[in-house]
């Protein structure tokens, strides 16, 4: 089932009197429950498209369709609401609030997105999520004492702890070194399959594509190859 749709997205940016096109009327369709990874050089738009897509720009022309609504014709609050209750990030550094543990960092998202959980409900919830990234011990640690790849694991578990219908995924393992961003990867690809979450991801690494299920390459803000 189709879940998101981007029809003929252009983005132009204007530097005092020059104009730059950096996407060209991209067409591009994700399904539930699959990884599809963006590819290309630097400038090629990926980044750009990731960010259209997932609401945090606006595209200066075409359409952002997710479940059958336009986001390009909503208000930034309706926006932000989708973002907040049905989209979640994972990014090249984890980001974790340095003054709150683990299972809190997952709680503040929990307040975020608006859940309709109770409070003893959540709790156990959280608990459930970090077990299932592996990090049930360590919820009441703070982020200074988690490693690298402990850190995106919680990340991941922040951004699906809400049951978002899109993970947006932009170079999630270019901190970690090899082994690690193989654990990583294995683990947005056991979540997006388990949770039938559909993934959206921008990565530069080549060994990460053997986890995905789509790659789109990129280059000079237009799609070259839509490859199964």
């Amino acid at each position: 089932m189709t879940l998101f749709t981007i029809d003929e997205v252009r983005k132009t940016f204007t530097n005092g009197e020059v104009k730059e096109e950096i996407l060209k009327g991209i067409n591009l369709s994700l399904k539930e429950g699959e990884i599809i990874a963006l590819v290309g050089a630097s400038g090629s738009g990926k980044s750009t498209l990731l960010t259209i897509a997932a609401g945090l720009q606006p595209a200066s022309d075409g359409q952002v369709i997710f479940e059958d609504n336009n986001l390009t014709s909503m208000s930034s609050e309706e926006v932000r609401k989708v973002r907040a209750s049905k989209f979640g990030f994972v990014f090249q550094f984890a980001h974790l609030v340095p003054f709150l543990t683990v299972e809190e960092q997952l709680l503040l998202m929990l307040d975020v997105s608006e859940s309709k959980l109770k409070k003893s409900e959540q709790k156990n919830e959280v608990d459930r999520i970090l077990k299932l990234v592996g990090m049930d011990h360590r919820k009441d640690s703070y982020p200074s004492s988690l490693s690298g790849g402990e850190k995106q694991r919680v990340a991941i578990a922040r951004a699906i702890i809400h049951k978002p219908k899109v993970l947006f995924a932009d170079e999630p393992t270019a901190s970690l070194d090899s082994k690690k961003s193989k654990e990583v990867m294995l683990l947005i690809r056991e979540l997006t399959k388990t949770l039938n979450i559909t993934t959206l991801m921008v990565t530069h690494d080549e060994e990460m594509l053997a986890y995905t299920d789509r790659i789109i390459k990129m280059s000079d803000g237009v799609i070259l190859q839509n490859a199964l």
